[in-house]
């Protein structure tokens, strides 16, 4: 964190501060917005938590989730908020054009900016940047926040249960991006009243009937392995989407269960939009999917774990992704 000191004077008095995290949020950025927000309001200031869409069904149990404003439904509402806030922090992204419309309000004010994020390439847009792309998660990186806040005595269980479900999802309850570290943090946050098998039952516990019938559909006609370069994919149709009724989060984690198969090391997720086609990459070891995402899918993330889109329509983004993949066939063949 640069000028951390210049940060804590402004933070010693209290503010109006709105903080705020991308769109189609998920569990790390939900923890993280809740963690951070419960600790400032222990400090007196008043804080307003918004995302510019909705959060999946299975993070409502969060206390304080309740409180989101999300901009697609009440743009007037967060707008009015971001002009008048004294600070904005920003959480989970590097970029404004990760949170469209809302990234264009916080652009127009001269309010105080701060970053806490963990992916890479951040945009320069903040007064105050805490970027670290070894971390786990961004509610990892909230916990460095408070101490170096030295606050650490502030984390009460609610603070901690943030925090922790944020770990939980983003590492795919401890698979990825662990490191010693991070299990020092979970034990700080276990001590704290965080009830770790809980937050497991709730998060990975929580499927639908229909959830589990589409991860189904998915698994027995929508799936195609292509050995030769160690890759799966999944795919759905915007028919798909209509048979299932597809709600927002509902195809959250599908992607992953093309990992669990042995030999495969990168995994497509490709599905149809109304008017684009978007797609999740993950990979194991040493192989970039944030690559294949920025240089060929408008997209980003992390090393193994990426977003992108495309304007082509479904059938020929699953071709051009298949066409690149002879491209890395000698580095997919030393995995």
């Amino acid at each position: 964190m640069n000028n951390l000191s210049d940060l804590q004077q402004l933070l010693s008095v209290p503010k109006d501060i709105v903080i705020t995290t991308h769109r189609n949020p998920d569990g790390d950025a939900i923890g993280s917005t809740l963690a951070l927000s419960h600790y400032l309001r222990t400090h007196g200031h008043t804080t307003h938590m918004m995302a510019p869409s909705e959060y999946p069904d299975f993070l409502e149990w969060m206390p304080g989730a309740e409180e989101f404003l999300i901009h697609d439904i009440e743009p007037e509402e967060c707008d009015r908020l971001i002009q008048r806030a004294d600070m904005i922090f920003c959480l989970d992204f590097n970029s404004l054009e990760r949170i469209d419309k809302m990234g264009e309000a916080i652009a127009a004010t001269d309010s105080t900016r701060v970053m806490i994020d963990h992916h890479l390439y951040p945009d320069e847009f903040c007064d105050f940047m805490m970027s670290d792309i070894s971390a786990s998660s961004t509610c990892e990186m909230v916990f460095d926040f408070i101490g170096m806040m030295q606050d650490k005595d502030r984390i009460d269980k609610t603070i901690a249960e943030a925090m922790l479900t944020g770990i939980l999802t983003d590492t795919g309850s401890f698979k990825y991006a662990t490191s010693p570290k991070l299990f020092r943090i979970v034990a700080e946050l276990t001590e704290a009243g965080a009830d770790d098998y809980k937050l497991q039952d709730l998060i990975f516990n929580a499927l639908s009937e229909k959830s589990l019938r589409l991860l189904g559909h998915c698994l027995a006609n929508r799936m195609e392995i292509l050995p030769e370069y160690k890759t799966g994919i999944i795919w759905l149709t915007k028919e798909d989407y209509e048979d299932f009724d597809i709600k927002r989060g509902e195809t959250e984690g599908i992607v992953n269960y093309l990992l669990k198969m042995k030999g495969i090391k990168v995994a497509a997720f490709i599905h149809e939009q109304p008017k684009i086609t978007k797609m999740s990459l993950r990979s194991k070891g040493d192989f970039s999917v944030q690559e294949i995402a920025s240089k060929h899918f408008r997209g980003g993330g992390h090393k193994n774990a990426s977003g992108g889109a495309s304007f082509i329509g479904l059938g020929n983004t699953i071709r051009k992704f298949k066409n690149l993949l002879p491209e890395y066939a000698e580095q997919l063949a030393e995995l």
